[in-house]
């Protein structure tokens, strides 16, 4: 196998959002991966995305809450704190 060969590659972002706006991100980055959704299939580049909420759970495998840097950036920003 050789280093041009393709193989699968996980990209993932995180986000601080309602699910309303989570949703609307997810569908941004549909239409930039396949800006033609009507084209027959399959498309060049196989891709799929998904949206995951993270914020019930509490055992990510390590310390803490998944994405907790980036939910005290977030407050911090706003200026909320939790209760």
């Amino acid at each position: 196998m050789t280093s041009e060969s393709p193989r699968v590659h996980e990209i993932r972002l995180g986000l601080y959002a309602t699910p309303a706006q989570a949703e609307e991100i997810k569908e941004r980055i549909t239409r930039l991966l396949c800006p033609e959704p009507e084209h027959a299939p399959p498309c060049p580049v196989p891709w799929s995305v998904s949206l995951l909420d993270r914020s019930a759970e509490t055992d990510d495998g390590g310390d803490g809450v998944p994405y907790q840097e980036l939910i005290d950036q977030a407050r911090a920003e706003q200026g909320t704190r939790e209760s």
